[in-house]
């Protein structure tokens, strides 16, 4: 691998984010966990393929680099859209960035060699993975110095 500084996701860690909330009051985290209740409603599961390598942002200098996540079906699109109805009713702001579903791998902490580490990136080559989306999870992040640390708030199966 090309000699970039880059902080890399733990393979425990990687996960598909459908709404980034940052920091929100204790109070609201029941009101954003009954929001993904509503949004999961009548969902059945189903599954979505990881199937390409990309970095944010397409142009200039790369601070990430990713999986991307193909949804044939659009059922993820369609969680995504519900969970961001169900939310904005219970009064948290609307995502306004196009939806891009993907898994996060490592964000690149300093210019030096990163366009090389993307390029690199972006010509691996792997077959399609095919994953089963069988529940929907509100997740508490908390940064440290050791990285992200993750504690599931609430599961919110998909039973259709």
């Amino acid at each position: 691998m090309p000699d970039a500084k880059a902080s890399w996701s733990r393979d425990a860690n990687l996960h598909l984010t459908l709404k980034f909330l940052g920091e929100i009051p204790q109070v609201s985290v029941p009101d954003i966990s009954t929001a993904a209740s509503r949004a999961v409603t009548g969902l059945a599961p189903f599954s979505v393929h990881v199937e390409h390598t990309r970095v944010f942002p397409e142009h200039g200098k790369p601070r990430v680099l990713w999986i991307g996540i193909n949804d044939l079906s659009g059922k993820l699109v369609e969680l995504h859209t519900r969970l961001e109805d169900e939310a904005a009713q219970t009064g948290f702001a609307r995502e306004g960035r196009r939806f891009q579903p993907h898994l996060t791998l490592a964000r690149l902490r300093q210019p030096r060699h990163a366009r090389t580490l993307a390029d690199a990136h972006q010509q691996i080559k792997f077959e399609t993975v095919s994953i089963a989306v069988s529940e929907l999870l509100v997740i508490r992040s908390e940064l440290s110095n050791e990285g992200s640390k993750y504690t599931v708030i609430s599961q919110h199966p998909l039973r259709g």
